[in-house]
């Protein structure tokens, strides 16, 4: 096996052995981000020489204290960097540097991970398939005439292709979910202010949620454990502790005990077959392990679709009215489609005689959402979904169609809408295309969902 190919948890424990160097580490992902990003297009930004300097660094005096000492990690270009381009995916941030790092950035250089590079993104995270992008599309590692899902397509598709040990992602409506789902690789969206949204461009803030992707279940939780936390310059994270996610998946404990909920409404109309019959199968796993599989409704799952899209563009508009050119970045001509589209939308959702009409109505199904979910899980204590209602779809397939394309969420953003924790993990594959189970459950619930996902992921490779 190659060095860019191990797990987080494989090559903490190779560099703690010194069967091999940080430097050679490092050197084994760049040449992969080298030979494969020319095709696949996950990469706008690749910190060859500051990621070669850190590793030689560590080398020198390489300690094991540090959970993610020396591990090559790629960040979704939203994620502020200092002195390292950071473009959102748009041309208005062609040429931005910033002169501080992200709360998470800042995090993960403190446990001693190294920056291999910033991946490709729909432009502002507007999109689901990372075709919004102004730097080109990313493509599906799997069949390269397929989308990788997004809006964090270069970061799954980092992680998918081995560029990299693991990536940090961004999910609004279900934008780590998808991508991992549609690259076979696992996706947190953490609860809504579990980690700090400090210094990243900002998409919708009262849905942003601070994600990552990984090869494994385990290595999610180690990324969590370094992520998480209150940060007094994000007014909404929480000061809740964090808990240690890794005890909670150390050895099989089986299922035995776990009430796992099916919500009929993510497996009706709509749902390729083909899809419902592998997370079929993948409840039956867990079900032959102990797992106690209970029939769920929530009933206002209809209306979450219709909510999320008057509350995201509203947010939207809002957010992105600070790039006028004047102070940083291009002149606003430089938007795409998309975000024109959007901004047009949100700024009619908020203009007067409007604004109850939609975006208050909006708010208010968002509450009925919240409380579906809170009912629910006073009788389950996790649920498991599909992630998407089809494979990953052609390139150019949907992106006339706003609509279409739009409805690849239906199944995620119901987690945004409530703020709450949602697991993407492989679950198979339809015709040589992945699929991916979510599982969902009440807020800062990660610990068991990552205790679920690793059963799983134990009893099926």
């Amino acid at each position: 096996m190659k060095l860019n190919e191990l797990t987080i948890k494989e090559a903490r424990e190779g560099l703690k052995k010194k069967q091999f160097s940080c430097l050679e580490l490092v050197k084994s992902c760049l040449e992969q981000i080298n030979k494969t990003n020319s095709k696949l297009n996950s990469f706008i930004t690749v910190c060859e020489e500051e990621a070669t300097e850190k590793a030689v660094e560590i080398d020198r005096g390489f300690r094991e204290r540090k959970p993610l000492l020396g591990i090559p990690i790629a960040l979704k270009d939203l994620y502020c960097t200092k002195g390292i381009k950071t473009t959102a995916g748009s041309k208005v941030l062609e040429n931005y540097i910033p002169v501080y790092d992200a709360t998470v950035v800042d995090k993960l250089k403190n446990a001693g991970a190294i920056i291999i590079g910033k991946t490709n993104c729909d432009a502002w995270a507007h999109g689901a398939s990372g075709e919004n992008s102004d730097f080109g599309p990313t493509r599906n590692p799997w069949n390269l005439e397929r989308t990788p899902g997004g809006s964090s397509s270069g970061s799954a598709v980092a992680a998918a292709a081995d560029e990299c040990l693991a990536a940090m992602g961004t999910d609004t409506g279900g934008s780590v979910r998808l991508p991992a789902s549609f690259c076979n690789v696992v996706g947190l969206k953490p609860t809504y202010g579990r980690v700090s949204r400090y210094g990243v461009v900002a998409m919708a803030s009262s849905l942003d949620c601070m994600g990552h992707l990984t090869k494994t279940v385990e290595d999610s939780a180690l990324i969590l454990g370094v992520t998480a936390g209150f940060d007094p310059k994000d007014a909404t994270s929480s000061n809740k502790p964090v808990e240690d996610y890794l005890e909670g998946i150390r050895g099989n404990r089986g299922t035995r005990r776990i009430r796992i909920g099916l919500p009929k409404e993510y497996f009706g109309e709509g749902l390729d077959a083909r899809i419902k019959e592998k997370i079929l199968g993948a409840l039956g796993v867990l079900e032959d392990l102990g797992a106690k599989i209970i029939e769920v409704s929530l009933p206002h799952t209809k209306y979450a679709l219709a909510a999320y899209y008057i509350i995201q563009p509203a947010e939207v508009s809002s957010n992105l009215a600070r790039y006028d050119g004047i102070r940083f970045g291009n002149d606003r001509d430089k938007f795409g489609d998309e975000a024109k589209r959007r901004i047009m939308l949100g700024t009619y959702i908020l203009s007067a005689g409007y604004y109850d009409a939609y975006y208050l109505k909006a708010m208010k199904v968002r509450t009925l959402i919240k409380r579906d979910f809170n009912e629910v899980f006073k009788k389950v204590d996790v649920l498991i979904s599909p992630v998407s209602p089809n494979p990953p779809f052609k390139l150019g397939e949907k992106v006339n169609d706003p609509m279409q394309m739009y409805l690849a969420d239906i199944y995620t953003v119901t987690a945004n809408l409530a703020g709450i924790p949602g697991l993407s993990i492989p679950a198979g594959f339809v015709d040589g295309l992945p699929v991916g189970m979510q599982i969902l459950g009440p807020q800062f619930s990660e610990k068991m969902l990552f205790q679920v996902g690793k059963i799983y992921e134990q009893s099926t490779h």
